[in-house]
């Protein structure tokens, strides 16, 4: 399919952009608490922070970088999943991240999880997770377009038919942790834990798709 502009604009445009815009947003927070508990973030966070800290980054700058890379796979083999999603995700995400952590210190939320009890951490890394697996599958159920971090896995699923969707999705993000975690060692110092964001690559994706089924029909 060719690209056109006029895949921007979805039917139900206003609804959906005032779905999506706010979910974006949200995620962008709750991957900024996820990253002051340190258990472990989504695959793509922690390859994106993990770069940003090889390379002395903000994690907006690079997450703008490398989804820049993967926008221009994307407009090669499916311009067609390109929207004002796709932008929105690649531009908002990784700067609201760094607004985040620049401000829980100056209020206290970051002393609050770094110094609080194991329990005290595990009920915000519950929550965090969960709010962000919500507003996730509203993001994605909006339907204004794909993120490049997961528009890639669909076209090279699309490359080898002969492969299920679900094992491409998986080997793409333990490829993104197995890159963060290089990029970190490089560094010498990994951001965030490699095992929940393993364990994360694994567990994500499939209950975005439950909590997205749950939600489609409000959207």
């Amino acid at each position: 399919m060719n690209f056109s502009f006029k895949q921007f604009i979805v039917p139900n445009f206003a609804k959906r952009l005032a779905f999506m815009l706010p979910a974006v947003i949200l995620m962008g927070v709750f991957v900024s608490i996820l990253v002051e508990v340190g258990w472990g973030t989504d695959p793509a966070s922690f390859m994106n922070l993990n770069v940003a800290t090889a390379l002395g980054w903000g994690l907006g700058n690079t997450q703008v970088l490398l989804y820049g890379i993967m926008l221009i796979f994307t407009f090669a083999f499916g311009p067609q999943m390109i929207g004002f999603g796709t932008l929105a995700n690649m531009l908002l995400i990784g700067y609201v991240v760094d607004f985040c952590r620049w401000l829980w210190p100056k209020i206290g939320f970051a002393q609050f999880i770094q110094e609080g009890t194991f329990a005290t951490r595990l009920a915000v890394f519950s929550a965090t997770i969960l709010l962000f697996v919500i507003v996730a599958a509203i993001y994605m159920n909006a339907k204004m377009g794909v993120a490049p971090y997961d528009a890639t896995p669909v076209i090279i699923s699309g490359l080898i038919p002969q492969v299920p969707f679900f094992v491409i999705r998986i080997i793409f993000d333990l490829s993104a942790v197995a890159a963060g975690l290089i990029a970190g060692k490089l560094c010498g110092a990994v951001q965030g834990s490699l095992v929940g964001s393993i364990a994360m690559s694994l567990l994500l994706g499939p209950a975005i798709s439950l909590v997205g089924r749950l939600t489609e029909r409000v959207l």
